[in-house]
């Protein structure tokens, strides 16, 4: 499944929110990335559309199973990048900046490759 970059940004943002706050609106979204409201709210009507996103009539949202599944997809590599560059001695926070440019690009085969590797660093 093909999926622009800045969808994936989304989905895994509205995902990480939902991790620590059991409501998420467009406003936390557009807080957390810095983006502007209309910005969000475009992004968020066509996650709708597409059958990733679902929103209540008081503007919560809450990904669809399909979504739930992506965002958990993306979240994984960001977590599995990040350590395998912390690992090889790069600072957190350039690790995890460059680990959210990788994960959208890197392929499956690699990635699953990384991530066999780095079961000995991992945190159980």
């Amino acid at each position: 499944m093909s999926m622009h970059e800045s969808a994936e940004m989304y989905l895994e943002t509205i995902y990480t929110l939902s991790l620590n706050s059991t409501s998420v609106r467009s406003i936390d979204v557009a807080e957390a990335l810095n983006y502007s409201r209309p910005s969000v709210s475009r992004a968020v009507g066509l996650l709708k559309m597409d059958g990733y996103l679902l929103m209540d009539g008081e503007g919560f949202l809450t990904l669809t199973e399909e979504g739930r599944a992506l965002a958990e997809r993306i979240y994984e590599r960001h977590t599995v990048l990040t350590a395998a560059l912390e690992a090889l001695g790069v600072d957190k926070e350039t690790a995890a900046e460059d680990a959210c440019k990788i994960e959208h690009d890197i392929s499956d085969r690699t990635f699953d490759a990384i991530k066999a590797h780095m079961k000995t660093y991992m945190p159980k």
